[in-house]
């Protein structure tokens, strides 16, 4: 890894995390519920870019340096497996089951769905 790339992982991945924050925090601003949904909104969302740039730097459209500072940087800082994983465990400790288990079940189904969505959109641009 060069310092330029190490440098611009690090930036991406910082402003993924501020993103991240910012969404999040007026997401819970505008809903009253229980359940996580912004994080379930930026997790799929993640999903669905780091598909779509995934596929773009396998079709050869993007060079596989931007591939890693927006899937590694932008998307890692953005999405965030721990915390998901930290509100179904709150959300069992609330004896919220239900909600427990849509949110660890469906944050994984509609993460992969959105992934799988953004590769099958990069084919599109692909050809």
């Amino acid at each position: 890894m060069t310092p330029l790339l190490f440098i611009a992982l690090s930036l991406a991945g910082g402003v993924g995390a501020v993103l991240r924050l910012v969404l999040d925090g007026a997401i819970k601003a505008r809903t009253r519920t229980a359940f996580p949904v912004g994080t379930l909104l930026i997790n799929v969302s993640g999903s669905l870019v780091l598909g779509f740039v995934t596929q773009l730097a396998l079709g050869g459209i993007l060079d596989d340096t931007w591939r890693l500072v927006i899937g590694t940087g932008l998307c890692g800082g953005f999405t965030t497996f721990s915390t998901a994983s930290f509100e179904t465990v709150r959300l069992v400790q609330q004896r919220r089951y239900v909600l427990a288990s849509v949110n660890a079940v469906g944050m994984l189904v509609a993460a992969v769905g959105a992934g799988l969505l953004g590769i099958l959109l990069g084919r599109l641009l692909v050809g």
